[in-house]
C-alpha cells in the first residue's frame, strides 16, 4: 500500500536490501548533514527514492538544499544548487551532467572527508536560503573575484 502525503517514510526504508558498506555510508552522511545544520528538515522523498533536507526560512516556509541518494555501488551527498558551492578541492561531481546540481560521489568511508563535507552542506544550506528570483548565487573567492 503507497504511504499518504501526511505518513513519513523513515529513512531506513529507502537503505533496505543494498550492499555492504552503501547502509553505512548513508547514516554517516545523515549525521554529517544533521551536525552541520542541526535544523535541517530530513526526509524521505519516495519519487526521487532520496532522503531529502530542507532549511527552515520562517514560520511556513522552507528550501530544499541537500539529498543522499543510496545506490548499489556508491552514495551521493548531492545539493540542488551546487554550481554556487565553492569546490576548491574539485570534489563535486555533476558539471556536464547537471545545469546546477552537484554532488559528493562515497564509495567507502574513508572518502568521507568530515571537514569538507560539513563546509559544503553549510554553504548549500546558506545558498538555498538566497531566493531563486534574486538570480544566479554569486560568491567572492579568497583573491577578491566573483563566480558563479
Amino acid at each position: 500500500m503507497l504511504a499518504s502525503m501526511k505518513e513519513q517514510i523513515p529513512p531506513d526504508a529507502l537503505l533496505v536490501g543494498l550492499p555492504d558498506p552503501m547502509p553505512e555510508l548513508a547514516h554517516a552522511l545523515r549525521a554529517l548533514v544533521q551536525r552541520a545544520e542541526p535544523e535541517a528538515i530530513e526526509a524521505v522523498r519516495p519519487g526521487w527514492r532520496i532522503i531529502g533536507y530542507d532549511i527552515p526560512l520562517g514560520r511556513h516556509r522552507k528550501a530544499y538544499f541537500a539529498w543522499i541518494m543510496a545506490e548499489r555501488v556508491h552514495v551521493h551527498l548531492g545539493f540542488p544548487r551546487g554550481v554556487s558551492l565553492r569546490d576548491p578541492a574539485g570534489m563535486l561531481d555533476g558539471a556536464g551532467e547537471a545545469k546546477l546540481a552537484r554532488w559528493l560521489t562515497v564509495r567507502n568511508a574513508d572518502e568521507i572527508d568530515v571537514e569538507r563535507f560539513e563546509a559544503l552542506v553549510r554553504e548549500a544550506a546558506a545558498v538555498a536560503m538566497v531566493p531563486r528570483s534574486a538570480g544566479p548565487v554569486l560568491i567572492v573567492d579568497a583573491d577578491g573575484r566573483l563566480r558563479r
